[in-house]
């Protein structure tokens, strides 16, 4: 039997990096997965140089546990580090690597317990979804949702295994992403009140959004379980103008809400639309045809799985800890309950503050947790 770690150094050897393929990866553990009888679908994207895969143990008429993860990594290109990103090193009781926490080990002590649970007579059903292009948007996972809605028996359960530490998640924060496009008039510099001023209209709605963040920050909902208590707007990326003699006529600018489960973040984007056109309306009387584009970039739903439920329980009697936790950033597991009406959980191993940065790394006593805590579920499955 392979071990988690085994796993992970051949997975971290395939750099799946969001904008390139991940089909290497797939068939790795399509194959590794047929090597003791269980079968996986694929579910592609659109130009079939990426794709989803799920594969079920045990009884398909039950309502299983979903163990859901995805195979895409951020890029390393502009990062400092020290070893080489699509080799996994091991020193000092750390495992160093591109995806080590985000989310590869997780994936890595699934296969672990997918072959754990191929030798055993499972009562209750153990999925497995893989997904491609969670980081820009949870994008691939969508089309396998779209399959599973029709499927006659639903999942009982999802653990996401984004890295929280091992904690139990019970909760995150839903995302909007929209890139705006304001929209001037041309003008000779030395000519510049003829004209409208894209970089202005855009400097404005930007002006607007801070104001209702400001707002927001003051008057709106909390939830102190977060790190930030509060829903947030962020603008992260800006360009316009082509040189400083030309008054612009185009402008765009990308910026997100990050909404509290109890929140409503398609009404502040509504509060966003609406500021926008007060703001066009006042560029009208010079050019009749100011005004601003939205297109929306990124979006995915919060996921607020209660306390109390009975997944949370069962969640905390694989982990044997009490205690649960929310989180800013997010995951699949939303679109699970939205999509499908599956409670979902996040609990993974590894810690969130090293991804997305050079050496990334996960703990081995981390792994270990997380096979810990899969044998214990197999153990659960087949009772």
């Amino acid at each position: 039997m392979m071990t988690s770690l085994e796993h992970l150094e051949k997975l971290i050897a395939f750099p799946t990096v969001s904008r390139d393929g991940n089909l290497d990866l797939i068939d790795y553990v399509r194959r590794f997965l047929s090597g003791f009888g269980v079968s996986s679908l694929l579910v592609h994207n659109e130009d079939g140089r990426k794709a989803n895969l799920w594969a079920t143990i045990g009884p398909a008429h039950q309502p299983g546990i979903v163990l859901s993860g995805h195979t895409d990594v951020v890029p390393v290109e502009g990062q400092a580090w020290t070893t080489d990103p699509f080799r996994l090193e091991r020193r000092g009781g750390n495992l160093y690597g591109r995806g080590t926490a985000d989310m590869k080990g997780f994936i890595a002590c699934c296969l672990r317990a997918a072959e754990i649970a191929a030798a055993r007579k499972l009562n209750t059903t153990l999925h497995l979804a893989f997904s491609y292009d969670e980081e820009i948007g949870c994008v691939g996972v969508r089309r396998l949702l779209d399959i599973l809605k029709d499927a006659p028996v639903k999942p009982r359960l999802c653990i996401v295994g984004e890295p929280t530490l091992m904690q139990t998640v019970t909760a995150h924060k839903g995302k909007l992403g929209f890139r705006v496009t304001a929209h001037g008039l041309e003008a000779h510099s030395s000519l510049a009140p003829i004209g409208v001023n894209a970089i202005y209209m855009a400097a404005d709605l930007i002006g607007a959004i801070r104001a209702i963040q400001k707002n927001i920050a003051e008057t709106g909902l909390r939830d102190g379980d977060y790190e930030v208590a509060y829903t947030t707007l962020h603008v992260g990326k800006m360009q316009g103008g082509e040189v400083m003699n030309i008054v612009p006529n185009r402008c765009s600018f990308d910026f997100e809400i990050r909404y509290l489960p109890e929140d409503d973040g398609e009404a502040i984007a509504a509060r966003i639309r609406a500021a926008a056109e007060d703001i066009a309306r006042g560029y009208r009387g010079v050019f009749a045809a100011a005004r601003f584009e939205f297109a929306e970039l990124q979006s995915y739903p919060a996921m607020n799985t209660p306390v109390d439920s009975e997944a949370v329980k069962f969640v905390h009697a694989l982990t044997g800890g009490n205690s649960t936790g929310k989180i800013t950033f997010g995951t699949e597991g939303g679109l699970f309950q939205k999509a499908l009406g599956t409670p979902a959980v996040v609990c993974g191993p590894g810690n969130i503050a090293v991804a997305h940065k050079p050496d990334e790394h996960v703990s081995e006593a981390q792994m270990a947790q997380c096979d810990r805590m899969l044998e214990r579920l197999v153990d659960r499955l087949a009772a």
